[in-house]
């Protein structure tokens, strides 16, 4: 950027501040909160998913019944949104001996869900203004 466009970023923010908005002015700042609702929109998509897979993990450790709906629909979720990377089926580690089940399942979607969230804030990042 160059020292002119700095000052007619300047006198464009001047002009909103005062009621007043240049054509150019207005379009930038529908442009910016178009952006910046998609980062939050983004942002909130992995955090959701990185949330199915951790509860998806502690269902796991803590034992919870396989029969129950709830526990079905969070670990069908986190198989679905596993990356195919990190299935319990072919896991990125898996663990032998006593509960090598839970230690596999939270290992594979503990990392899942650390890897959406650097995924989603670096998405984030770049699409906001």
């Amino acid at each position: 950027m160059s020292s002119s466009d700095d000052k007619f970023t300047a006198a464009d923010d001047a002009a909103v501040d005062r009621g007043r908005t240049t054509p150019g002015a207005s379009r930038s700042l529908t442009a910016a909160r178009v952006r910046d609702n998609i980062a939050r929109v983004v942002w909130v998509v992995c955090m959701a998913l990185a949330l199915v897979l951790a509860v998806a993990a502690f269902t796991y450790a803590l034992e919870a019944n396989q029969d129950n709906g709830l526990v079905k629909l969070v670990r069908d979720l986190a198989d679905t949104f596993d990356l195919s990377v990190f299935d319990l089926d072919n896991p990125v580690k898996a663990f032998t001996g006593k509960n090598a089940v839970v230690k596999t399942a939270l290992f594979n979607y503990g990392l899942a869900s650390v890897v959406y969230l650097v995924i989603g804030r670096v998405l984030e990042r770049i699409i906001r203004p």
